[in-house]
This record gives C-alpha cells, sequence and structure tokens, in this order.
C-alpha cells in the first residue's frame, strides 16, 4: 500500500525508465522518521522511491534533492551507494518531488546489536561501518562535483545555529537543559576544523548488509552536507552511549557477549583508516546529542502536526528532552 496513485507513477515513468513498463506494486518500507520510502516492484525490475512527507515542512528540511546529488555524485567511489535513476520536481506526480533508485539487495537491522546476526559475524560487520565512514571523509568533494555541497569554514558556528532555529520552530515548550547545551556549544565550538563530506545520520540503521556482512548501501543521506568528519564520527558512536530504548542504541547490553566492539575499539579502528580526521572530544559528543534533541523535536512537531513519516513518530518525539538531557550531563562529566 502507499498514500499515491501507483497509475500516475506508472505514466510518469513509463517512458524514461525502460523496465518500467506495466503498472507497479507499491509498498511502503517500515522504518525512517522523515523522509518516506517505497518499493516499487515492476515484473522484471524492482527500484526504491524516496519522497517528501506531505504538509507544510520546515525550511531546509526533507532535503532529498540533497540526497539523490550525493549519491550520484558518489557513484564511482569507494563509498557503496544505490545507482540512482531520476529525479523528479513535478509534485503532481505523486504529491512532492522524489526519486528514484535501483534496489539494493540486503538486509538493514533496526536494532543496532544486531539481533539474529551470527556472534562471530558482528564485530567484522561494526569494523566495516568504521572503515566505510572513514572512505566517506576521504572522497575529494571537490574532484565528484560536491565543491558547493555546503559551506567551509565556521562548520560549528553554522550547524549551531541551523539546528538551535530548528529547535526554536518545533519545540512545545523551554527546556532548561537545551538552553545550557546551545551555550555552551557556541562558547566551545572549535573554529578550524577538516573539511569532508558528512553523511549527518551515519549509523548502524542507515546500513545496509549483504550477506556475508559486508556494507552493501549508505542510505538517509538527507542530512548529508561538508563539514568536520569527527561530527559524523561521534555521531555514529553515540550507540555506545544511548540505551537500548531511546533509540538507536545500546548501553545497557552486554556487549562482550554480544560480540560487539568497544566504543574504543570502533573509534581506534575508525582513526587508523582515517588518522588525519583526528580524534573525537566531549565537545563531538556533545553536539552530537544536541542535534539529535534537535532532530527528534522536530519529529514530534511533525507528529502534532499529523504529517509524521513513521506511525510511531510521536512516541519517538518524546525522546527529545532525553538527549538534551544526556547532552548537559555529558558537559557536566567532561
Amino acid at each position: 500500500m502507499s498514500d499515491f496513485d501507483a497509475a500516475s507513477l506508472a505514466a510518469y515513468l513509463e517512458s524514461r525508465i525502460p523496465e518500467a513498463q506495466g503498472t507497479p506494486q507499491l509498498k511502503r518500507i517500515d522504518g525512517g522518521q522523515s523522509n518516506p520510502s517505497y518499493f516499487v516492484t515492476y515484473p522484471g525490475a524492482r527500484f526504491v522511491l524516496r519522497k517528501k512527507p506531505a504538509g507544510v515542512l520546515l525550511p531546509s528540511a526533507h532535503a532529498i534533492d540533497r540526497e539523490y546529488r550525493v549519491q550520484q555524485a558518489l557513484a564511482a567511489t569507494a563509498v557503496p551507494v544505490p545507482r540512482m535513476r531520476l529525479y523528479c520536481e513535478d509534485r503532481g506526480v505523486v504529491g512532492t518531488e522524489f526519486y528514484l533508485m535501483e534496489y539494493v539487495p540486503g538486509r538493514v537491522f533496526a536494532e543496532c546489536w544486531l539481533p539474529g546476526v551470527p556472534i562471530e559475524r558482528r564485530r567484522t560487520m561494526f569494523l566495516g561501518m568504521a572503515e566505510t565512514l572513514a572512505a566517506l571523509h576521504k572522497v575529494d568533494y571537490a574532484s565528484v562535483g560536491l565543491g558547493d555541497f555546503g559551506k567551509t569554514g565556521d562548520y560549528y558556528a553554522r550547524q549551531i545555529g541551523r539546528w538551535t532555529r530548528q529547535w526554536e520552530m518545533s519545540r512545545s515548550a523551554p527546556n532548561a537543559d537545551m538552553d545550557t547545551v546551545i551555550a555552551w556549544l557556541t562558547a566551545n565550538a572549535p573554529k578550524d576544523v577538516k573539511t569532508t563530506i558528512n553523511h549527518g545520520d551515519f549509523r548502524i540503521g542507515n546500513l545496509m548488509f549483504d550477506d556475508a556482512g559486508r556494507v552493501a548501501a549508505v542510505l538517509d543521506w538527507e542530512l548529508s552536507t561538508l563539514g568536520d568528519p569527527l561530527a559524523d564520527v561521534a555521531y555514529s558512536a553515540l550507540a555506545w552511549r544511548i540505551a537500548s530504548d531511546e533509540y538507536m542504541g545500546m548501553r545497557d547490553k552486554d556487549l562482550e557477549q554480544l560480540g560487539i566492539p568497544s566504543e574504543q575499539e570502533y573509534l581506534a579502528h575508525y582513526e587508523r583508516h582515517a588518522p588525519e580526521s583526528g580524534r573525537c572530544t566531549s565537545f563531538h559528543f556533545v553536539f552530537a546529542l544536541f542535534r539529535l534533541a534537535a532532530i527528534f523535536e522536530g519529529i514530534s512537531a511533525r507528529a502534532r502536526g499529523g504529517i509524521e513519516a513513521s506511525e510511531n513518530a510521536a512516541e519517538v518525539g518524546k525522546l527529545s528532552g532525553r538527549f538534551a538531557q544526556r547532552a548537559r550531563e555529558s558537559i557536566e562529566q567532561g
């Protein structure tokens, strides 16, 4: 099932995609809190369609045009991404802009402790995650046509300003923890940082793994930009600092028993593959939690407005305050 007309999509794709003949079967893909995605299945081909949610949206949010552009640019690099097929700006086809990409076989894991995976494979998967992130940060963004994909200089000042504005436009009530975090980040932001392509939401849940446990594709590029690679690294390591009932976390799990490397081993593995990025500090983790709090407040706002992309968005959105609290605690703990 989907929330748009399959016949309208079929008519648009028929003359643009050779394999798109006939009326496709549409199925919404479970999970995700932002841009809804759908399997588009024809008798001889399968694609994935990703679109903006319907309704009034926050400025600069749901940037599927940027998702399409960065994945298209990375096609010839060591970063595994799906093959992009087309981008459609005509809102009359499915109700919003959308893009179509080829289906990549594999598995995405909603729980970062990888249930159902053989214990001997989990460590390899996490280290492969670190290697994939390092490969992304090693891409010469100018040489792949992304020289204007984001501004350079004052990365953290711009990011703190952006997410503070998103927070203020989304929040339903004042939050003293967030006020403290914003002030601290503003006062402690490093000025001189390296510039690379940043995924912006790099985590196990946005990776497709093949049957051998290798990363087959990096998904969900909505928040990608140019910026400090350590912002990506710290965010990717939040799973070790967040509880399993809070979203993308596993802090309360017995990682040794599960065969999952420690946070220190994961970070060290990344550093070995991308030593030029530097090393994460407490600032990077506070910043990552701050962004997460702002993102989840946006999810909560969409739920209140009835335009959430996931059925559990209202419940998930409540985590914003918890992440703000975690960020403040991280400041106090140094």
